[in-house]
């Protein structure tokens, strides 16, 4: 049992230590020193990082002057005292087993010490210790660790569902915000447009807009991956899944105008893991359209002033990782499409 000290806080602010008394996520360091807790925390035996895949890529193509993706978060981790990219923004999410709840936990919560569990909040905020890493999986993004980390009474978790593999429990709650927002915003003969559909949260993304929409509705995708763009039009959801790099925002609009006959979408989800996408996304959504980012490498600046260069009237929203239930209804989601959960099974298994 750690020593519980004085002044926890339940957003974590207690945590960190550059600048002091800031929330986690901006803070530029966390104390990740977990030889004693603060009331409120839960102290997690670390197994598997699940890094986003904005953060990964970046990482990956870093490799020839910063070294490999595992000696890179070990380095972050080791400055930050958590897994928050300095070039993305962005961090990840964790797979591992509940050590021990300091008092002063949300009452109520069902949870005990062994439980296996996903962190739902981001890794850009999560104190963490990362003592040695013993795999990366560039296909999944993921990294088997062993370290330590700590939640905090605000954030969310899921134990970890008995009827999927770990890996592909990690992978689907690692974009499960993505379904629920979708089944939010989509409606009956609208038109989704879907930039990276072939992705993690872009097969998703796809599938409930077909599964909201309705056979009414339709979804076209925009993949430059081959291999993710046949995996996407195998599974039977998109009216279209168009081959365009979702960096040539006239090229893609262009392209995605043929397939939709001229119309413009009325809601433009983008889930693309590279930057530079914004204006392709805002392109292809008509005036008084919605356009969603969910990828991390979003750029507020380039999409808010590209809007207005360009004279588009769209409501321009960020993606939100956590939706109430978000867990369970991505886990239903695939439950209920088998040829998505064997894509998954596949892919990240």
């Amino acid at each position: 049992m750690r020593l519980v000290a004085e002044g926890g806080d339940p957003f974590g602010a207690h945590r960190s230590l550059v600048p002091r008394g800031a929330l986690p996520q901006p803070a530029d360091r966390l104390d990740n020193d977990f030889s004693r807790l603060f009331a409120g925390e839960m102290l997690v035996t670390v197994e598997t990082l699940n890094v986003d895949a904005a953060s990964f890529r970046q990482m990956e193509e870093g490799v020839p002057v910063l070294g490999d993706v595992g000696s890179q978060v070990m380095q972050t981790v080791r400055e930050r005292g958590k897994q928050h990219n300095r070039v993305t923004g962005s961090g990840g999410m964790l797979l591992g087993r509940v050590a021990e709840l300091a008092p002063g936990r949300p009452t109520g919560e069902a949870i005990a010490p062994g439980d296996r569990i996903a962190s739902l909040v981001s890794l850009s905020l999560t104190p963490l210790r990362v003592d040695e890493v013993r795999a990366v999986r560039a296909a999944s993004a993921q990294l088997d660790v062993r370290g330590e980390a700590v939640l905090f009474a605000s954030s969310p978790y899921a134990k970890m569902p008995a009827d999927f593999a770990d890996r592909v429990a990690l992978a689907a709650l690692d974009v499960a915000g993505a379904a629920p927002q979708v089944a939010r915003l989509v409606e009956k003969k609208s038109l989704t447009v879907i930039l990276g559909g072939g992705g993690k949260s872009g097969v998703l993304c796809a599938c409930e807009a077909r599964r909201t929409g309705g056979p009414s509705a339709t979804v076209i995708a925009v993949e430059s991956h081959a291999p993710y763009a046949k995996e996407l039009e195998a599974l039977g959801v998109c009216d279209a899944v168009v081959a365009c790099d979702a960096r040539d925002p006239i090229a893609t609009r262009r392209a995605v105008l043929d397939a939709t006959k001229g119309r413009e979408a009325d809601l433009v989800l983008s889930c693309v893991n590279v930057d530079g996408a914004e204006m392709s996304a805002i392109l292809c959504t008509r005036d008084r359209g919605k356009t969603y980012f969910f990828a991390m490498s979003t750029s507020f600046t380039r999409a808010a002033l590209g809007a207005e260069g360009v004279g588009k009237d769209v409501d321009l929203l960020i993606g939100n990782g956590y939706a109430k239930g978000h867990a369970e209804h991505t886990l239903d989601l695939l439950r209920a499409n088998t040829a998505l959960r064997a894509l998954f099974d596949r892919r990240y298994g």
